[in-house]
């Protein structure tokens, strides 16, 4: 019998590639099934809404640790896409809200973090961070903007708590907020 190394080596090679091909391929299908079930989609009259958490529209506070705004910075973002679905230029609000439907499902009025206590940063596409303290928003409202025509904006929203908060580590105190996405004062981007 004749042993031909070319031949063996052509042929592993082969083998490689469409092992290499095959695991590329099912990674792909896998990240896109994880990556779809964690985007949650909202429209308005224009705009087309994606969060980019499982959570959806939904902002918490779970744990009381005080840190100075370039460590919040670092923290956990709420990552939202706006696509504008208009030939023509779309004014929009993002409000950050109480979540009054979970605050009364857990019964805690008692045990949320003062506003004054909390930190919020956000981010629009490559823009500087605009931090804010929550008490100081006026009517809610972190971000007054636009959004050209036929065009999409990554925006991503921090929460933390102020470093200068004299609230006690440890403590059950915590926040349930909302993000709101307002066309035009006056479309509310919805669920699906």
């Amino acid at each position: 019998m004749y042993y031909d190394a070319k031949k063996e080596i052509i042929k592993s090679a082969i083998y490689i590639a469409l092992t290499l091909l095959l695991a590329i391929i099912l990674t792909y299908f896998i990240y896109n099934k994880f990556q779809v079930k964690r985007n949650i989609d909202f429209n308005s009259d224009s705009l087309d809404v994606t969060y980019h958490e499982s959570t959806g529209d939904k902002i918490t506070i779970n744990k009381i640790t005080p840190v100075t705004d370039s460590v919040g910075l670092s923290s956990k973002s709420y990552n939202i896409t706006l696509k504008n679905n208009l030939t023509e230029i779309v004014n929009y609000k993002i409000k950050i809200l109480d979540d009054l439907k979970t605050i009364s499902l857990d019964e805690c009025h008692e045990k949320l973090i003062p506003k004054e206590d909390i930190r919020i940063s956000i981010k629009e596409g490559n823009k500087e961070n605009k931090i804010y303290n929550l008490n100081d928003l006026e009517n809610n409202t972190i971000s007054i903007s636009k959004i050209e025509a036929l065009n999409t904006k990554e925006i991503s929203i921090r929460l933390w708590i102020n470093h200068n908060s004299i609230l006690p580590l440890g403590s059950n105190l915590h926040y349930h907020g909302l993000m709101q996405v307002i066309e035009d004062d006056k479309s509310i981007a919805i669920n699906k």
